[in-house]
């Protein structure tokens, strides 16, 4: 089980932001949650125990983070965290392995986006600014290992989200200069 620092420190903020989409659904029956690039599986194993109306299935693409998400599943024992599935997000999503976006209510996608290529589409550019110096830097050094990574802009998220059903209703300032974007189906 992989306990990387960033996770460990960054889950309670975002299960206060998960606490606000997730507790629309608390008793109506168990909202199915498909989190994206699951990564260690710390996240899925701390949101699940922490919002026990949910069906938490975790996924990713890397067979290192399936093992270490595994390890948490078997470990916690919590029974609404699912065993991980392989997913690639490049993919579409008929390729899902069975997961189909009109049976979920809810998407979790955590430190992905500036490390996938835009079509699989943190801390975000903001109407085509970045700020502050470490989110420049880091943007820099990520186009550096490859340049179809780096900060997303809110403005063409927003674009792609409408083109795609969705809509943009609202922006979380998190630690660390990172931001929780939160989407909703139209």
């Amino acid at each position: 089980m992989e306990v990387p620092a960033a996770a460990e420190r960054n889950k309670g903020p975002i299960l206060a932001v998960l606490r606000e989409c997730a507790g629309r659904g608390a008793g109506r029956g168990a909202l199915r949650v498909l989190e994206v690039a699951a990564g260690s599986g710390l996240h899925a194993a701390h949101f699940a125990r922490a919002l026990p109306h949910t069906l938490w299935q975790p996924s990713d693409i890397d067979p290192r983070a399936l093992r270490s998400i595994s390890a948490y599943v078997e470990a916690t024992g919590v029974p609404n965290l699912l065993p991980p599935i392989l997913l690639d997000v490049s993919q579409g999503w008929e390729m899902w392995g069975g997961t189909q976006p009109a049976t979920l209510d809810l998407l979790v996608s955590i430190n992905m986006m500036h490390i996938a290529e835009l079509r699989c589409t943190e801390p975000y550019a903001v109407n085509g600014q970045i700020s502050p110096q470490s989110n420049v830097d880091f943007d820099r050094s990520l186009r550096q290992s490859n340049p179809a990574w780096g900060l997303r802009d809110t403005a063409l998220l927003r674009e792609l989200a409408e083109t795609n059903g969705l809509r943009l209703e609202r922006m979380v300032d998190m630690p660390a200069n990172n931001k929780s974007l939160i989407f909703r189906k139209l």
